[in-house]
């Protein structure tokens, strides 16, 4: 794996998902010790009806502290923070996140996008965006202003997402610093969490 962006500090993790992606997060989660310091904040496309404990179920898969977001929810360090149902996330410049109930954004709220791009905004180099399985573009142009910003972007390899759509729109708008596979997706977060501690 290259080394060049695992040397950079980071401030936030973002993790995209939509279809196929749940056991994706799980997996992620379940690997992530006590020592992991870097907030997480979980985008994942769902039914406002259905999940409405996601937080809970995610809960059971990690050691870290797990929480669906309320506006104005302040970051805090090992926190893993889940985009509540049927509302778009901001990052905003003074370390907290707000809730949007602006219109979908690629048929999606949670917009995936929406909350790629206002992180690129605040954290800049500081912002690792992952995107996993989906079945709609949501994410792709979002990772592409990620970039623009100086942030990391890893995009789940195709091959091995459960639905292959999501990644494979963002690859075409754009490389990715790093398409992985998930055993290489966890072995980044752990050296970029390792860097960002000391």
């Amino acid at each position: 794996m290259a080394q060049d962006k695992v040397n950079h500090r980071a401030e936030l993790i973002i993790i995209g998902g939509s279809a196929g992606s749940l056991q994706m997060i799980f997996y992620i989660l379940e690997n992530c010790s006590r020592e992991f310091s870097i907030p997480i904040l979980i985008v994942l496309h769902r039914d406002p009806q259905g999940l409405s404990k996601l937080a809970d179920l995610l809960a059971t898969k990690t050691v870290l502290q797990v929480k669906e977001i309320e506006d104005k929810e302040q970051i805090e360090k090992g926190c893993v923070y889940i985009c509540p149902a049927d509302y778009h996330v901001l990052v905003e410049e003074d370390g907290y996140f707000s809730l949007d109930y602006s219109e979908k954004i690629n048929f999606s709220r949670p917009s995936i996008d929406v909350s790629f791009k206002s992180g690129a905004d605040v954290y800049k180099d500081r912002l690792v965006c992952i995107l996993l399985s989906g079945a709609n573009a949501d994410g792709a142009d979002g990772l592409n202003y990620v970039k623009d910003h100086e942030g990391t972007t890893i995009v789940h390899h195709p091959e091995e997402a459960v639905v292959s759509y999501m990644p494979e729109q963002a690859l075409l708008i754009r490389k990715a610093d790093y398409i992985l596979r998930k055993n290489e997706i966890v072995e980044f977060m752990q050296r970029l969490n390792s860097v960002s501690s000391s």
